[in-house]
């Protein structure tokens, strides 16, 4: 399998692409609006055929490449069935299986950052990987306080469906702001801060107590993407 992990300084977040050496058929996960034009070339450079673009969520702090990567593809634009967004040519649920040459891509519902929010699940040549958008960062978890977000909601995301993943699961963010760009499961459980709360109520207590100012790009970026970044989309 081919992988590459992307970076858009402005917004720091990772795009993820997946390539089928065999058929060359190739799926990015969250892309930016800015970056399109990279990962045009790069597909070109790596011989792969884009068949499907993803987002994990609407997010509020840059402008998704669905649009625009479907018009210069033809690739399947695809968010969540909870998603706001009628301009996407179609819409996966939880237990999903988005197939792209011989690799799956397990579809797994993850809200509580906001109520259309999916993680990943794959696994190829001996590895495990999970892109888990905002739901789980490393060392840390997606804001709950907009976009429905609901940290009791996420609290079950996390404890009852990403950490029981195998331990040796590579985990890969929609975001970091360290510089961090992988951890596991195993980690994330022993060294999370966010993780380390003893139940339900003291986790929704800890969110709530973030009092985090609005991204800087939300006004903007939530009604774009809610047309897959491009004025006018359609399916």
């Amino acid at each position: 399998m081919i992988f590459r992990q992307l970076f858009d300084k402005t917004s720091s977040t990772y795009t993820y692409l997946l390539g089928d050496k065999i058929s060359g058929d190739a799926v990015l996960i969250d892309p930016v609006l800015g970056e399109g034009e990279a990962y045009l070339r790069l597909l070109q450079e790596l011989g792969l055929k884009l068949v499907m673009a993803l987002d994990t969520h609407v997010h509020a702090d840059h402008i998704t490449a669905l649009g625009m990567l479907r018009e210069h593809t033809g690739c399947r634009s695809l968010m969540g069935q909870e998603a706001r967004a009628d301009c996407v040519s179609g819409r996966f649920a939880d237990g999903d299986e988005l197939r792209f040459g011989r690799h799956v891509l397990r579809v797994m519902y993850t809200p509580g950052h906001t109520d259309d929010s999916y993680s990943f699940y794959l696994e190829a040549e001996g590895r495990r990987y999970a892109f888990t958008g905002d739901t789980l960062l490393i060392r840390g978890t997606g804001r709950t306080d907009f976009q429905n977000g609901d940290a009791a909601a996420q609290y079950h995301s996390l404890f009852d469906r990403l950490l029981t993943l195998p331990a040796d699961t590579a985990v890969y963010p929609a975001h970091d702001y360290k510089g961090w760009t992988v951890s596991s499961i195993a980690e994330e459980r022993a060294h999370n801060p966010r993780l380390q709360v003893a139940d339900k109520p003291a986790y929704v207590a800890l969110m709530q107590a973030l009092k985090l100012p609005h991204p800087a790009l939300m006004d903007v970026a939530v009604p774009a993407n809610l047309s897959c970044g491009r004025a006018g989309a359609s399916t």
